[in-house]
């Protein structure tokens, strides 16, 4: 079989073509501690000057050995650009969405009109411009963003999952908005070079608010953002947190290429569990990842594999002081792997 690029080699296997050997990636976040040392990019600048981000997902590359770069490193960026408070993160810890901004469907229409070209928003579209004019013939390019649910949870608070079953109205009404917020944000960052697109939606889960809520808020705006970055040839992993098992179908029937899923998940049930979409995951990125050896590494990642993964990767973001030759030995692992 011939040899692939890794860009190359991951379109197809995100879309169900043969290949040589299995992608080594990871579609969840991917800085650490020792990343940051190594490239002189640090969280919380990282997080905020174009250069540093795109310093670190490189890092991602030359240090750890990932075959793609990825960007950004938190989901806070699309609360933030619309005013939400943002609990400020550190070296070793992310930033948080701790104030909202909407209450009820006139609020909606105050935040209509925005232009994509400032704060965070732009910040991340410049990194991927930086890493595609580098790396964009030859290393996969992603582009991540938190997906249209948390993100109405983010705007609204913690009261949005009563609102999905008490207004109905406004529910529906703030799905559409953060839609037409992550797709036209999807289809910048694509503009600026991105070639794969990951959907992190950590609330939307079928488990959380029921089959009957997830079809009815969650799949339909999903399959708007997957078919806008299918009308220009870009793949989209959906990644939810939690035991998403018996979800896995309707994940799948938004039209995904591929579902990332958690630790506790088993990928054996999840892989007979969809009918095309590629199943990624899903190595504890706490209990094997960052406190385990590269021995116990390789041995949780041969696991996985025999379990027929799809894309061996960690289960969710990486924590910030994973060992190096931990993430190292989870790609060791996935090159040696043949379909």
């Amino acid at each position: 079989m011939a040899e692939y690029t890794p860009k190359e080699r991951l379109a197809r296997a995100l879309t169900g073509q043969p290949v040589d050997r299995m992608p080594a990636i990871s579609v969840t976040q991917t800085g650490t501690v020792d990343q940051m040392e190594a490239s002189g990019a640090f969280w919380p600048e990282a997080n905020e000057d174009a250069e540093k981000m795109a310093a670190l997902a490189e890092a991602g590359h030359t240090v750890v050995g990932f075959e793609a770069v990825r960007v950004p490193f938190d989901i806070t960026a699309e609360a933030e650009f619309f005013g939400c408070e943002i609990k400020p993160g550190t070296m070793e810890q992310q930033p948080s969405v701790i104030g909202h901004v909407i209450s009820n469907t006139e609020d909606i229409e105050k935040f209509k009109g925005y232009s994509l070209d400032h704060g965070r928003i732009g910040v991340v579209c410049d990194a991927i411009r930086i890493l595609a004019d580098k790396y964009g013939d030859e290393l996969p390019v992603m582009g991540s963003m938190i997906g249209p649910f948390s993100l109405a949870q983010h705007l609204n608070g913690d009261d949005w999952f009563m609102a999905i079953f008490t207004d109905e109205a406004f529910g529906l009404a703030l799905m559409e908005f953060t839609t037409d917020f992550c797709v036209a944000y999807a289809k910048k960052m694509v503009e600026n070079g991105a070639d794969t697109m990951v959907i992190i939606d950590p609330t939307a889960s079928a488990q959380l608010i029921g089959a009957e809520f997830y079809e009815k808020f969650v799949v339909p705006y999903h399959a708007k953002i997957v078919d806008a970055m299918h009308e220009v040839n870009v793949p989209v992993v959906l990644h939810i947190c939690g035991d998403t098992t018996k979800g896995l179908a309707l994940m799948e029937s938004s039209g995904v290429d591929a579902i990332s899923v958690d630790q506790n998940v088993d990928v054996a049930t999840a892989v007979g569990n969809v009918d095309k979409a590629v199943i990624v995951g899903n190595l504890d990125p706490v209990n094997v990842l960052w406190n385990q050896t590269p021995e116990v590494v390789k041995e949780e990642s041969q696991k996985v594999l025999d379990a027929g993964v799809g894309l061996l990767a960690p289960g969710c973001g990486i924590v910030s002081k994973t060992p190096t030759e931990n993430l190292q030995a989870m790609v060791e692992m996935a090159k040696s792997h043949k379909y």
